[in-house]
């Protein structure tokens, strides 16, 4: 224990690691003051945390690490570490906006078409995505952030998926370009369920539902639902797609690790299970059922995103430009495809069921 917990001190207890954690941090809360604009309000506190991350990648390069490999490799490390643990953490924290009360009650018919949505979004998008030439693992973050939440999908679902060190750096350059797309896609389809919906007869419930039920990021349903006057079952149906995560990040662990990960050479394989899953559905069960942590609840989703938005900065400060140009334009194509179907799929749930 005492060499363990030397071990990471040395690793926290760093110049390097004090200096990203501090830019992540401000750039997480520049992000929360910046969601609050009109037009920001569309992409959300984590997309635009990773923008501008991947905006401070050039002054660190160039004022702070500059021919330096020591501060080059540290600036790496401590990015790579913020951007998995706080991910974690944060995954867990945002556990505590998942009212299961309200989902098993006012939205229990929402749940089964979170289900089937969730599904056939996962299943439909990698096909798409294998059939271009997209490569397994950015094809499944594609279609994790397609089918359920946007960014906090594709975080958690990275989280759930076991790849060795040599492709760590590989791994953080597929997250940054599923959450990018995702952002991209959501926005797109946010707009045009806007412009669209009320020229389809749809009431202001199924539109509520449409959004909710077909649009990639907590941020769209909302928007979209204020626009059609009905945000709170927009919320409730999105809600219930984000609970599909700790299922989806459990199956996807093991479908992974059975089908994508080497085989050791001691010949047994172990499962990665994504055991901070358990953390989120533990936050959700005491946030609705512990009375004096509800009432601290909005406070709690607050730091959630923060510490997500520090992870998100991180990310953006270690991505690789070169490989996003080059590996991008299929997945984005798949989930633009994909996005579609998911539109007219959930429209017609919401005609058949309210």
């Amino acid at each position: 224990m005492r060499e363990f917990c030397k071990k990471w001190y040395q690793r926290i207890a760093t110049r390097d690691m004090a200096f990203i954690g501090v830019l992540t941090l401000i750039a997480s809360c520049v992000a929360s003051w910046l969601k609050q604009l009109p037009v920001l309000s569309l992409f959300g506190a984590l997309i635009i945390a990773l923008l501008i991350g991947m905006a401070a990648q050039f002054p660190v390069r160039s004022w702070y690490v500059g021919d330096s490999a020591d501060r080059k490799a540290g600036v790496k490390d401590a990015a790579g570490l913020i951007s998995n643990k706080l991910l974690r953490l944060g995954i867990i924290l945002l556990g505590f906006k998942l009212n299961l009360q309200v989902l098993f009650t006012q939205g229990i018919k929402c749940l089964p078409i979170a289900v089937a949505v969730v599904t056939l979004t996962i299943v439909v998008c990698y096909a798409i995505a294998r059939r271009l030439g997209v490569d397994p693992q950015l094809a499944i973050l594609v279609s994790g952030g397609t089918g359920i939440c946007g960014a906090a999908a594709v975080m958690g679902l990275s989280g759930s998926i076991k790849v060795p060190p040599e492709q760590e750096s590989e791994k953080a350059d597929n997250e940054v370009m599923a959450v990018a797309i995702i952002a991209i896609m959501g926005t797109i389809f946010a707009l045009a369920e806007i412009v669209l919906g009320p020229l389809t007869g749809l009431s202001s419930t199924q539109l509520g539902i449409t959004a909710g039920a077909s649009l990639h990021e907590i941020a769209h349903a909302v928007a979209a639902g204020a626009a059609f006057g009905a945000v709170d079952i927009a919320t409730i149906m999105k809600l219930s797609r984000v609970l599909m995560l700790v299922f989806a990040a459990i199956v996807i662990s093991i479908w992974w690790d059975r089908n994508h990960s080497a085989v050791p050479a001691s010949g047994k394989r172990t499962v990665s299970f994504p055991w901070f899953m358990l953390g989120f559905i533990g936050a959700s069960i005491i946030g609705t059922f512990v009375p004096f942590i509800a009432s601290v609840t909005p406070q709690l989703v607050d730091i959630a995103y923060v510490v997500l938005g520090m992870a998100m900065a991180a990310l953006g400060i270690t991505v690789n430009f070169a490989a996003i140009a080059q590996k991008g334009r299929k997945a984005f194509l798949a989930s633009f495809l994909t996005s579609i179907l998911l539109m007219c799929f959930a429209a017609g749930m919401a005609m058949l069921f309210f």
